[in-house]
């Protein structure tokens, strides 16, 4: 299943966004807390997990090892380790960077169906999959994280279209 994405529709977000939205999830998360631990969802979601445990003290940590992407392209959800230690996720926290279709946490829901599912971004089609996020963003945006970049000169809006 191949995504449309507006490439003029690009969602960079800087360290410091990430820092601020993934603190702005964990006080969300303050509300519903204590979590016996942290799944986090890799590769996109250890970082936001980081913080998030950093600022609510949970010290364990689990990791979800999924793979649904390859470049831009969406791909059959592959499952590489799951989250063995939350078993059904009774008292845990899932933790990603984004939901996206929805497809990688309808998975990670049936791992772990008991578990608090939270990411820092939504997409329309896959908001439902989660209990809590913080920004949604359109389904045609591209979101650039911060380990997806490098500095470089960029062209203004203007002059891309056309």
């Amino acid at each position: 299943m191949a995504n449309e994405y507006d490439e003029n529709k690009n969602f960079p977000v800087s360290w410091e966004e990430l820092h601020r939205n993934s603190k702005a999830l964990a006080w969300r998360l303050l509300e519903i807390s204590p979590f016996s631990g942290i799944v986090a969802v890799t590769r996109g979601g250890l970082v936001p997990a980081a913080i998030v445990a950093r600022e609510l003290e949970i010290r364990l940590i689990e990791t979800a090892c999924l793979a649904s992407y390859q470049e831009k392209s969406r791909s059959e959800v592959k499952i590489l380790k799951p989250a063995s230690m939350a078993k059904d996720g009774d008292g845990w926290l899932i933790i990603d960077d984004l939901v996206d279709t929805g497809e990688t946490g309808k998975v990670l829901r049936q791992m772990m169906p008991k578990a608090h599912f939270a990411t820092v971004y939504a997409k329309p089609s896959g908001r439902s999959v989660v209990d809590t996020y913080i920004t949604e963003v359109s389904q045609d945006t591209w979101i650039f994280f911060p380990w997806d970049l490098e500095p470089k000169p960029s062209v203004p809006i203007m002059g891309r279209r056309g």
